[in-house]
């Protein structure tokens, strides 16, 4: 299995020399299974650039995963290449959030004022598959889901092959049970043993005392979800749109500073833009 990130940034993209090493694009993460099948999760600003390597490598076939519905994890799919191609075919998974079909989900982007083309007059083959709390398989790649604590809902991710685990869950409020949401223990069985935890880590605590119930994790709260699953890596996400890259040095720093103090052998990194694993 190999990830790639093209998006880490929240809420927002940005720019400057301040955001050069974490990058200013909102969520977008590609898969690919052994057999080089593509699964792109969240359609944020990176995946402008994922759609240019796919149209360069002449890749026409994927599956898109979709967390929510906020804006910066859809931003990006109006200028997602594939969709206008008329070789493209995309199958989408996905949940309901707040009533809505995947469909109107994406399609109400793209609708005006919003945008100069409509989403009826993409190219694409698009297949809609909902796949509410189910376990389902892309290619060589079981797929898990799991509820997130967030406005509006949404959902979350684990991803198995070969042995190997990747649990993705962003945007989620380990400190606050949203409607829809569950309790922090269940989150810890779910990525109980995962080889990459992925998770939301936009606060710091000074950032949480005004903006508890909007979402989010503290990422203290993050790496205790770590330690307390017992994962072998700790990716944080989903950074703050104000978090410059010396900010974000610090939260690992200070991270791997408890690590220590916890003997413990996870290994903590905050997740960059254009950034490669492989399980």
């Amino acid at each position: 299995m190999i990830i790639r990130c093209w998006g880490a940034r929240g809420s927002v993209p940005v720019s400057g020399k301040e955001y050069l090493k974490y990058g200013g694009d909102t969520p977008c993460v590609e898969i690919r299974s052994k057999n080089d099948e593509i699964i792109v999760v969240d359609a944020g600003s990176g995946i402008r650039r994922l759609g240019n390597r796919l149209m360069a490598e002449k890749r026409y076939a994927v599956s898109m995963l979709f967390t929510h519905a906020h804006w910066d994890h859809l931003i990006g799919f109006p200028f997602f290449k594939p969709i206008y191609s008329k070789k493209s075919k995309i199958t989408m998974y996905g949940c309901p959030y707040s009533e809505e079909s995947v469909k109107h989900m994406i399609s109400r982007i793209m609708s005006a004022p919003n945008f100069p083309v409509d989403f009826n007059d993409i190219h694409a083959d698009i297949i809609y598959n909902e796949s509410c709390g189910t376990d389902f398989s892309i290619d060589s790649i079981r797929i898990q889901s799991i509820p997130i604590s967030h406005p509006n809902q949404g959902v979350g991710y684990k991803f198995i092959e070969n042995g190997k685990e990747l649990v993705f869950i962003t945007d989620n409020e380990l400190n606050f049970k949203h409607p829809g949401g569950l309790d922090y223990q269940d989150y810890v069985a779910f990525s109980k043993g995962a080889d990459l935890l992925i998770h939301d880590a936009e606060f710091i605590e000074q950032d949480y005392k005004k903006a508890r119930t909007w979402g989010h994790s503290v990422y203290k709260d993050t790496l205790r979800l770590a330690l307390d699953a017992k994962v072998k890596k700790l990716g944080l996400y989903h950074h703050n749109q104000d978090r410059t890259d010396s900010a974000i040095d610090e939260m690992v720093g200070n991270c791997n500073s408890i690590i220590a103090q916890h003997a413990s052998s996870l290994e903590c990194f905050a997740v960059y833009q254009d950034m490669e694993i492989r399980l």
